[in-house]
């Protein structure tokens, strides 16, 4: 089992009930939906795929073309060998920084959606990845199920606190960049994010990466994400990952060898506009 390096037993009872909740929804939100769900034009509830070619982009259980009247997507539609890459962070266990370096060494550019545990407990990794040229989007403060909120005032407040904290801590705004927390949302979220002036950002590509005490193999990382590679892909990872962290820059090194390279997820906001 691996072991988070902190003291739970210092942790106030509120970080760890965020704990479990960002356990728990971060494995929901990795569910793939059958083909037969992956179709439809929209969907409300948990962010689903369904890959059925190899090399090429899942079906999503909401379409590119619903998704940009929201100004959201969840691929870049291109023959571009371009990936996307972006970390959810609930919290911090070490491995952040080995992830940055690796990044670094890429010259690789990321998205960090992170909450305000994070923004908390790690203010100088979140300056790190602001002086590095990393975006830091809104994953909420408080990592809610936001599909169940159904007031605009509500939903404004958990990414409006999260904008001030980061601003609190770099000195500059916030990308105005939104991954629902657990993958679920509903067309009113979408909306209210879009009229927040926020894009937002689902993905085409994650593993099973964020059980602490069963993290996979490097074998089983890369099986899911050299396989399923594909051109435009958003991917997911979770920084909390001992497995990210060890592989990353091999994973790196072996997707540039399959000839693709790396890009700010600015590019695929602005092909969104287009």
């Amino acid at each position: 089992m691996n072991k988070i390096p902190f003291s739970l037993k210092k942790l106030s009872l509120t970080a760890l009930l965020f704990l479990a909740a960002y356990l728990l929804g971060s494995g929901a939100a990795m569910l793939v939906s059958p083909p037969s769900e992956a179709a439809s034009a929209s969907a409300d509830g948990n962010w689903g795929l369904s890959f059925q070619t190899q090399g090429q982009a899942p079906v999503g259980n909401a379409t590119p073309d619903y998704l940009k009247d929201f100004n959201a997507c969840y691929v870049d539609n291109t023959d571009e060998k371009v990936i996307y890459l972006t970390f959810d962070a609930g919290y911090e266990n070490g491995n952040t920084e080995p992830i940055l370096d690796a990044l670094k060494k890429h010259n690789a550019p990321a998205a960090f959606f992170l909450v305000g545990n994070y923004l908390e407990t790690s203010p100088d990794l979140v300056k790190r990845m602001a002086d590095e040229g990393h975006i830091v989007g809104n994953h909420t403060y408080h990592h809610p199920d936001m599909s169940k909120i159904s007031t605009a005032e509500a939903f404004g407040q958990e990414l409006s606190s999260l904008e001030e904290k980061y601003q609190e801590i770099t000195g500059k705004p916030m990308s105005r960049y939104y991954r629902p927390p657990q993958g679920k949302y509903s067309e009113s979220n979408l909306k209210m994010a879009n009229e927040m002036g926020y894009k937002t950002f689902f993905w085409s590509l994650a593993y099973v990466d964020w059980y602490q005490d069963k993290q996979p193999s490097k074998e089983e990382a890369f099986n899911k994400l050299l396989g399923r590679i594909h051109p435009g892909a958003v991917v997911l990872l979770h920084s909390t990952s001992s497995t990210n962290a060890a592989i990353l820059d091999e994973l790196l090194t072996k997707w540039e060898e399959m000839g693709y390279h790396f890009a700010s997820l600015d590019q695929l906001a602005k092909r969104l506009e287009s």
